[in-house]
């Protein structure tokens, strides 16, 4: 089976959305889960520039550290 590209020129926003919902499914549940309410934020939310297709999943996810990095001694 070969691994479809995720890129946003490649998929469409109904693509997107599924991969961001398929990505967030861990299994266990959103009741089981702290990260939205821990400072994480909401999937939705962080993703939605993705979904929109404004900005690419690598783009979010390097931002996203970098904040959450910033202040701490995380490499």
């Amino acid at each position: 089976m070969q691994n479809k590209s995720i890129l946003i020129n490649d998929t469409t926003r109904e693509e997107r959305e599924q991969i961001i919902r398929e990505s967030m499914d861990c299994g266990g549940g959103c009741e089981n889960c702290s990260s939205c309410w821990l400072g994480g934020g909401s999937p939705w939310d962080i993703y939605q520039d993705y979904i929109d297709g404004k900005r690419e999943i690598k783009d979010i996810n390097a931002e996203y550290m970098e904040n959450y990095r910033h202040g701490r001694n995380i490499m």
